[in-house]
């Protein structure tokens, strides 16, 4: 004999789970999320006179907009430290995203000669930024310090003579 459930039952049942899921999805997606942003070097230009030219990437991982109000960090260059670079961006980034702010440096010695070896090369060199950023989440009044400890790799830009990617 074959089991089966009354009309009412059954759409009983898909109501029920219809509902659960609408009640999950609901809650996975309206928690804001604030999390550390990240910084990278987008580019290092060598300027004439030595001194170097840098674009900065910063990096809201957030699920709300960040105001990046400063930014201090120890560059340093295959393990040579660099320098420090101290920007007030002053900027917005929404949400899971990312933009651009100019810097100069006038790197210490040993980072200057790593530096042309790489272009002079035509080889990758790798870099670490560590320091902090400040940034106001989105609808916060105060400003939250976040440690950042980046590392990556720059490589020479084709046809750029003196920058590197």
């Amino acid at each position: 004999m074959k089991a089966f459930l009354h009309p009412f039952a059954r759409t009983a049942a898909l109501a029920l789970a219809a509902l659960a899921l609408l009640a999950l999805a609901a809650c996975s997606s309206s928690g804001k999320r604030v999390s550390p942003p990240a910084a990278a070097i987008q580019q290092l230009t060598v300027q004439a006179n030595g001194d170097w030219a840098l674009e900065l990437r910063l990096h809201n991982y957030s699920s709300v907009s960040m105001r990046f109000d400063s930014v201090d960090l120890e560059v340093s260059v295959d393990e040579h430290v660099a320098g420090r670079v101290r920007v007030a961006p002053g900027i917005s980034i929404g949400p899971t995203s990312a933009d651009v702010v100019q810097a100069t440096l006038k790197p210490e010695g040993m980072a200057r000669i790593a530096v042309a070896d790489a272009l002079a090369g035509r080889r990758s060199l790798a870099y670490r930024l560590q320091g902090k950023v400040n940034a106001t989440p989105d609808e916060a009044s105060k400003s939250r310090e976040f440690e950042v400890d980046d590392r990556s790799a720059l490589n020479p830009a084709p046809g750029l003579d003196g920058v590197l990617r």
